[in-house]
């Protein structure tokens, strides 16, 4: 297995504590399907300084296969279905 770095672009900000619960447990299905591949979850992020309409909002690290397993794994991403996108990266051990 191989790891791979998700970078998560966009995606709206819940607007209420009801929405923000419905959003993070979307997050935390979608982890707890994937199970094991999950090896850091990761976390928002606070604003970057990328020049893009998207700029990066969060990150979690998955163990996959290949980059086309990584790229199966996106799917199901909640943030897809907020309007962001999934940047997958390999990590390179060093």
């Amino acid at each position: 297995m191989a790891k791979f770095l998700f970078v998560y672009h966009g995606g709206a900000i819940p607007q209420s504590q009801e929405e923000g619960a419905t959003v993070m447990k979307a997050w935390m299905d979608w982890f707890a399907a994937l199970g094991a591949a999950v090896v850091d979850g990761g976390a928002p992020v606070g604003t970057s300084q990328t020049v893009a309409a998207n700029p990066v909002s969060g990150y979690s690290v998955f163990d996959a296969k290949d980059a086309a397993d990584a790229a199966r794994i996106t799917k199901g991403c909640p943030i897809l279905a907020a309007g962001g996108s999934v940047e997958v990266a390999p990590i390179i051990e060093m």
